[in-house]
């Protein structure tokens, strides 16, 4: 659908570029990986070929693609974004939002794992959880929540959701593709190698060691996070034969 923007925000090692990676193979999306984090992470960041430096310059690129072509895109809440925030127009209007979330005992030491300067606020949930909220105000109706569980444990179903709720043909040729790199995520290439390697949406066993006892703040961390992944859980799409 031209004139509208698909939205994902997750937090991030929440399994979202593999969902990106099969929005590709769909091939029916221009698809954008993490602009709004990418710009906060580098200063700026290439949308489509327009070099964007600041959220509106994002969204203005995000604006003119959609007039062409539909429009995919998913971005991690590392960050905060504020001028997302204040733009009605964008959150309430261009974008049709949707949110995905994985437990933080999961999330916390696959971040730490990249990154192990991780700052609490970095984990993502109360980030994502401001942006729902204001979807919320914005829209008077309840985004979708999606689990990344659910993305292993019932693939199918969960993207069958999802494209029944955006209004997409779901296409079972694009639950499969080759593995290897993309050119769509190089500029955070380090933290995809899983999805890299992957060719289906599926539970792989984690590419690291780590434990939330790796460091004395993840426990604080997880009990900061833990609550708000609690009701961000409350509005989860359960998709038949996923897990309760």
């Amino acid at each position: 659908m031209t004139g509208s923007v698909i939205m994902l925000w997750s937090v991030p090692r929440s399994r979202s570029t593999a969902f990106f990676r099969m929005m590709l193979q769909r091939g029916d999306h221009v698809c954008v990986h993490e602009p709004f984090s990418t710009l906060a992470e580098h200063g700026a960041v290439d949308v489509a070929g327009r070099i964007a430096h600041d959220e509106a310059g994002v969204i203005a690129a995000l604006r003119e693609l959609a007039e062409r072509a539909p429009v995919f895109v998913k971005d991690t809440t590392d960050a905060r974004y504020p001028m997302v925030l204040a733009d009605d127009a964008f959150l309430g209007g261009l974008a049709r939002n949707a949110f995905l979330i994985r437990r933080p005992a999961e999330t916390i030491p696959s971040y730490f794992a990249v990154n192990p300067e991780v700052r609490q606020e970095q984990i993502g949930f109360t980030h994502l959880w401001e942006l729902f909220d204001r979807v919320r105000e914005l829209t008077g109706a309840t985004p979708p929540v999606f689990d990344s569980e659910d993305l292993v444990a019932a693939p199918r179903a969960t993207v069958e959701r999802f494209c029944a709720l955006f209004g997409l043909p779901f296409l079972p040729e694009a639950m499969t593709w080759p593995a290897g790199d993309r050119p769509e995520w190089q500029a955070t290439r380090r933290w995809h190698a899983d999805v890299a390697r992957s060719t289906t949406l599926a539970r792989r066993p984690a590419g690291h060691d780590v434990g939330l006892d790796a460091a004395p703040q993840l426990a604080a961390y997880l009990a900061h996070h833990e609550p708000v992944y609690r009701h961000l859980h409350r509005h989860r799409i359960q998709p038949t034969g996923a897990r309760t």
